[in-house]
């Protein structure tokens, strides 16, 4: 089945159908199998492509995405964006946007060398200009797009100059790179951009801001609540996996939370879960990223993590209370990304 599917491709790929093939010579299918040069790649890309696709409907039985890309998978994805096939563009520009690890992951490093190859040109991608190449690079959060966008505020094209300031603007994870754009921004107008944008706090007060009142809809849990209710201990393997690990909280505090939670939501408004004790233990990073999953709003162009959210306790230890705060008696903050 899978040879069908990768000679089908092939083919469409090179302007014919495999009917078209078949019909015209049978024995230049074996030959393409067995002599040409570029079927192995094809092979490996389609059968990732169809691997992941397998892998996605497996997650979503579940009620979860699938897991963010790794390095290898990402490889054989920019291999396909060169050569797109016809049907397949916009499955393709998904996953390179929004299921690629940002920051110092290995499938980001694959992603940032890709795009910065396609913003000088020297890679030609026919689903991504190299404006917005530069565009995606800024969503990257930091990390292996930093240097990347440095050298791209001193390309001739002022376009692609004026993009990576803007995304640089607001990318706060550049730590010793701070240092080459400041000495940078003396000659360069667009490194002169950056400096003044950071200095203006841009990246935070264009940021929407809070609303003077929220309404939202409380999910109750009574008493303490401590961090392996949230992350139970025996699921601790499946910690990474965020989605995954979520299934299982409060299965042992309060069975059936998963569904409440989800009928609430159709009442329209943000859950907030309230509690009189809330955080007590140790596991506070995998317990926050549980109750996030449930009540938070999805992270643009960052796979499986959610931000936002509400949570009201009565008490909270100081290892639960950053991040995020939470505020005594009954008062809620915004939790930050991650």
């Amino acid at each position: 089945m899978i040879w069908s599917i990768i000679l089908s491709r092939f083919w469409q790929s090179q302007g014919r159908s495999l009917k078209m093939v078949v019909k015209s010579n049978k024995d230049q299918i074996i030959q393409v199998v067995y002599n040409h040069p570029d079927l192995e790649k094809k092979k490996n890309q389609i059968i990732m492509l169809e691997t992941y696709r397998h892998h996605v409907q497996e997650r979503a039985a579940l009620g979860i995405p699938p897991l963010p890309l790794n390095a290898e998978q990402v490889a054989e994805l920019c291999e396909l964006l060169k050569n797109p096939p016809a049907d397949e563009a916009e499955t393709l520009i998904e996953m390179l946007r929004d299921r690629v690890p940002p920051g110092v992951d290995q499938a980001a490093y694959v992603k940032a060398g890709f795009l910065t190859a396609v913003a000088k040109g020297e890679t030609n991608c026919p689903l991504i200009t190299p404006e917005a190449a530069v565009h995606l690079l800024g969503t990257m959060l930091g990390g292996y797009n930093v240097q990347s966008l440095i050298s791209l505020l001193q390309v001739r094209e002022p376009a692609i100059a004026s993009t990576a300031a803007a995304a640089l603007s607001k990318t706060m994870l550049v730590f010793d790179a701070f240092h080459d754009i400041l000495t940078l921004s003396a000659k360069n107008p667009y490194a002169k951009q950056v400096v003044d944008s950071w200095a203006n706090a841009e990246w935070l007060v264009s940021r929407p801001k809070l609303p003077e009142a929220v309404t939202v809809t409380v999910f109750k849990v009574p008493g303490e609540t401590n961090t392996d209710d949230l992350s139970p201990a025996p699921h601790a393997t499946t910690r990474p996996d965020i989605p995954l690990h979520a299934l299982v909280m409060l299965e042992s505090k309060q069975p059936g939370s998963i569904q409440t939670i989800a009928k609430l939501k159709q009442k329209g408004y943000p859950v907030a879960y309230v509690g009189d004790v809330v955080g007590t233990g140790s596991s506070r990073k995998s317990a926050i990223n549980s109750v996030l999953w449930h009540i938070g709003n999805d992270i643009p162009y960052v796979p499986n993590k959610r931000s936002g959210g509400y949570i009201l306790g009565g008490r909270s230890p100081p290892s639960f209370s950053t991040p995020p705060k939470i505020r005594e008696p009954y008062r809620s903050s915004v939790m930050p990304p991650g």
